[in-house]
């Protein structure tokens, strides 16, 4: 087992201010986007200087890079998708419809992003682009350890099965920041996946 990260003063107050100017940041993306947020109005927002955000972050595609990164620790933490947990695996996407309901500005932040992402030239464009193809190999990997298992419904394709469930959660996303949910995201993603599996999830 290594040993823990020991940090002085110096250290901890660096990363405290790195820390701040990613919350900073991701508010400003969140309500301008990526393009129209600027760092100097990130420096505005965090309370301190240009100068003094630019010693942390050099360039504002470094800084999205650190606030997505910061967001796919949080999100892996929270629910980790192991394929081979098959059902289990799945089960973790309801844990993460019902934490984005709890996270606003993070998933208000995804969906600015990914749609301006879908350029070729947009600075996070491999990064969704991989985060996608990642999240979908990990999804089809737990369908079929679920399918092996007997746990799924006949006829239930696990590629289509994954793509539906990732396009459902993003659509989820979209109608819950607009208000226009009938019901929580978390109960509407378990409905989709009890009508996949021979015994419900709850």
């Amino acid at each position: 087992m290594s040993e823990p990260e020991v940090l002085d003063g110096r250290q901890q107050r660096g990363r405290d201010t790195r820390a701040h100017i990613i919350a900073a940041a991701t508010e400003q993306f969140c309500e301008s986007g990526y393009r129209a947020g600027s760092l100097r109005d990130i420096a505005a927002r965090a309370g301190m200087t240009h100068p003094g955000v630019l010693y942390h972050f050099p360039t504002k595609e470094a800084l999205l890079m650190a606030v997505l990164e910061r967001r796919d620790q949080m999100g892996a933490l929270d629910n980790p998708v192991r394929s081979e947990l098959g059902r289990e695996a799945l089960r973790s996407m309801v844990g993460a419809a019902e934490k984005n309901e709890t996270q606003r500005a993070l998933v208000e932040l995804f969906a600015t992003l990914s749609a301006e992402a879908t350029n070729a030239d947009h600075p996070a464009h491999d990064y969704f682009v991989g985060r996608y193809e990642r999240l979908l190999a990990s999804l089809i990997g737990a369908y079929e350890v679920a399918r092996d298992a007997g746990d799924l419904v006949e006829g239930v394709d696990p590629e289509v099965a994954a793509a539906q469930l990732i396009a459902l959660l993003d659509g989820l996303q979209v109608q819950w920041l607009l208000g226009t949910l009938p019901a929580p995201m978390g109960r509407i993603v378990t409905a989709h996946l009890d009508a996949q599996l021979r015994e419900p999830l709850h």
